[in-house]
């Protein structure tokens, strides 16, 4: 007879324990939930259970077994201590031994809070909310105190994270990296505004890969673009095919002083959304249906031609929308010798908004920072929060073959 667990048997015997558990629950009067609550109870059934297991582990035999005797270290009663969990505070008995070298793993010596409960406070962190709303949220939901000094050292620990997250090694090659910014409120003396910058790749495997994080003060220059693109290839990138950013002083000549062979493209989302900028909320969709033949337009030609007609249409009511496009117009143009499906990762703009979006978010919700450093653990947070793992990846289109086949063959020997 196999001694293997039957998977399905196992789920069987769970459900019916737990039907089991709520069936006395009921007949005696306990709540799901609450102190004396049932799911407050189990943890600390199995919580104490498991403790006593170490001790068992620990001392080398179990509870009053004879074996025990003169062996030099024997249990010494219990000490009463409160842990935090995800469901609320729970009280447990922790065994004691007359040696004093009992040393817990599943709830360690001065330990307060389970693991789990630093996870929910870097998620409601990581949404925007203040050491203080996270700390009423703990008193309203899990009818626990946390102080928002506890809550800011929870925080305080992602920082060695993030620096080991901004500091791991990147793919060789990525078909296109965008270089975006988003403002924060800053208190440093007054309140100033300052850019933080966001360097996004997309992989050769399709997906969105945020690089990393850097904090500017709004005059950056070649000098600290040249930093900041020489630290991303010596984690590891060696080529890119297209880069583009939005006007950024000094940027274009690092770029091509880091990667020679990469192109520089003006972005796209931000020419559109600087569009938007100018007219009324009610056009927004229509304009967006008359710009879109200007960009997927197959040729100069043919998108001047699309422009002029979009300018008849809107160029009376909104001026200001036809001068910024003809300014722009020299650094659109090369967008326009793109095979349409590398066009179409370039203006993919769901996977740059979701992430500007839960950054923003998070920016909003605090109002303005009182360090340059709070303001990067807030968008790391955000960022480490779009992704299990930690690295914010994410999948960037969903048809990506083809533009994977597209840029091996305009960019031939780079991709592979």
């Amino acid at each position: 007879m196999s001694d293997t667990m039957d998977p399905m048997a196992t789920d069987v015997d769970q459900q019916e324990l737990a039907q089991q558990l709520l069936a006395q629950a009921r007949e005696q009067g306990i709540e799901l939930v609450g102190p004396d609550g049932l799911l407050n109870r189990l943890t600390k059934n199995v919580l104490e259970t498991a403790l006593e297991a170490e001790m068992d582990e620990h001392l080398g035999y179990e509870k009053h077994d004879v074996s025990g005797r003169g062996s030099g270290n024997s249990r010494n009663g219990t000490r009463t201590k409160t842990v935090l969990t995800e469901i609320g505070p729970v009280e447990i008995d922790v065994p004691r031994d007359t040696g004093s070298t009992f040393d817990p793993q599943i709830v360690r010596k001065r330990q307060r809070r389970l693991t789990g409960v630093d996870e929910i406070v870097l998620s409601l962190s990581a949404k925007g909310l203040t050491t203080g709303e996270i700390a009423a949220h703990f008193a309203e939901v899990f009818g626990a105190r946390v102080s928002k000094d506890t809550i800011s050292r929870i925080t305080e620990k992602v920082i060695g994270e993030m620096t080991e997250w901004q500091n791991r090694p990147l793919d060789r090659v990525y078909p296109v990296v965008f270089i975006d910014a988003i403002h924060v409120k800053v208190r440093d003396g007054q309140v100033t505004n300052r850019p933080v910058y966001v360097a996004i790749g997309v992989s050769v495997n399709g997906e969105r890969d945020i690089l990393g994080l850097w904090a500017g003060d709004g005059g950056e220059g070649a000098k600290f673009w040249l930093s900041v693109l020489t630290e991303i290839k010596n984690r590891g990138v060696e080529d890119v095919c297209i880069t583009v950013c939005d006007g950024l002083k000094g940027l274009p000549e690092a770029i091509t002083t880091v990667w020679s062979l990469a192109v520089v493209q003006t972005c796209i989302v931000h020419l559109i959304r600087n569009t938007f900028r100018y007219a009324a909320r009610q056009y927004w969709d229509e304009m967006s249906k008359d710009l879109r033949p200007v960009y997927t337009a197959p040729s100069e030609a043919a998108a001047k031609e699309r422009f002029v007609e979009f300018s008849t249409k809107w160029g009376r009511q909104y001026p200001a929308i036809t001068r910024l496009w003809e300014n722009a117009w020299s650094e659109f143009v090369p967008f326009l010798d793109y095979d349409v499906e590398i066009r179409r990762v370039i203006c993919s703009t769901n996977a740059i908004e979701s992430v500007n979006a839960r950054y923003r978010r998070a920016v909003r919700a605090r109002g303005h920072f009182p360090t340059e450093q709070a303001a990067l653990k807030c968008l790391y947070l955000a960022t480490r929060a779009l992704d299990p793992t930690g690295k914010g990846r994410a999948r960037w289109a969903t048809r990506w073959k083809p533009a994977l086949n597209a840029f091996a063959i305009s960019f031939d020997g780079r991709i592979n």
